[in-house]
């Protein structure tokens, strides 16, 4: 008797370590986020996606092979995170797995960027990181899990015109780094992902960011490939399975780490003639990349405008 193949995938996805455990996944509605919640569930995880767009959202989670759940949360807001921490440990149970992934980035000069926008990428890629952490350690110290920091490889080399995406995922990674320290005594590992060219909506449009394309066009052939979000999430489950402390997509920017010191040179030196064009890209203001960055922004304004609530 043969077997099939939906018999043979079910066999393998229970046998998969992370089968039956409870994962969370902030910035949930689309790109990379989407991609690694139906990566998780794939392998017979219970998935808890975490985002803004309550539709996109809901249609991610529907979307979804295993049983999951999706609460409507902004990552900056501490009492939503808590919230959401107490539904997700009620509905499905605690996780055993936590990934950090929310984020938003803007493209423009810093001065000719708005300062509360600014703020907002530092806000919910930085500390909104560390507010997913806070809500959810007790779960993951009850389980012995595993926190995911998605960070970048802007965190490598700051670019120019992305001041305040660098910044923060560079402090991410010094956030990681120093949790990891804090935790690992009571079992609990953290792990820090470094993303390259990702094919998500964030990166819709970047040839015609003059800066974001010469540094493109400037890397190895390799380097310069956009790997779909799919890809990195199967690269990300592998790592989150065998609870890797550095994970990197594609994997062989491991090889870059050494190398780090030379980086912030050779982006400097790369950029430094679009920069100088007159009519280059310093002439432009600050623009937030991708559909959800400007839903986040977007209702981030909605929220800071719309009247008090009566007492």
């Amino acid at each position: 008797m043969h077997d099939s193949p939906d018999g043979r995938r079910a066999r393998s996805a229970h046998a998969h370590p992370l089968h039956g455990r409870v994962a969370v996944v902030t910035g949930a509605a689309r790109g990379v986020g989407e991609a690694l919640a139906r990566s998780l569930s794939g392998v017979g995880m219970q998935v808890a996606l975490l985002g803004r767009e309550r539709a996109t959202l809901l249609k991610a989670a529907e979307a979804l092979p295993g049983r999951s759940m999706c609460v409507e949360c902004d990552v900056t807001d501490r009492t939503a995170l808590a919230d959401a921490a107490r539904r997700v440990e009620r509905e499905l149970g605690p996780a055993s797995v936590v990934v950090a992934n929310a984020g938003i980035a803007v493209s423009g000069p810093f001065d000719r960027t708005a300062g509360e926008l600014w703020q907002r990428v530092i806000d919910v890629n930085l500390t909104g990181s560390a507010n997913t952490a806070r809500a959810f350690l007790p779960q993951l110290t009850a389980t012995r899990g595993y926190f995911l920091q998605i960070a970048s490889t802007a965190a490598f080399g700051a670019a120019p015109m992305m001041s305040a995406y660098c910044a923060s995922k560079a402090g991410a990674e010094s956030f990681a780094l120093s949790l990891r320290g804090e935790v690992e005594p009571a079992g609990v590992q953290v792990g820090i992902a470094y993303l390259h060219w990702t094919g998500t909506d964030m990166l819709t449009g970047i040839d015609d960011d003059p800066v974001l394309a010469a540094l493109r066009r400037n890397q190895p052939r390799p380097a310069r490939r956009v790997h779909s979000a799919a890809q990195v999430a199967q690269w990300l489950t592998r790592g989150i399975a065998r609870r890797s402390r550095h994970l990197y997509a594609p994997p062989w920017l491991r090889w870059c780490q050494p190398l780090r010191p030379l980086f912030p040179a050779l982006v400097a030196r790369t950029t430094r003639r679009e920069l100088r064009r007159p009519d280059g890209a310093a002439s432009s203001s600050g623009t937030v990349l991708g559909a959800g960055g400007r839903a986040d922004w977007n209702s981030y304004r909605a929220s800071r405008s719309a009247p008090p609530a009566d007492p």
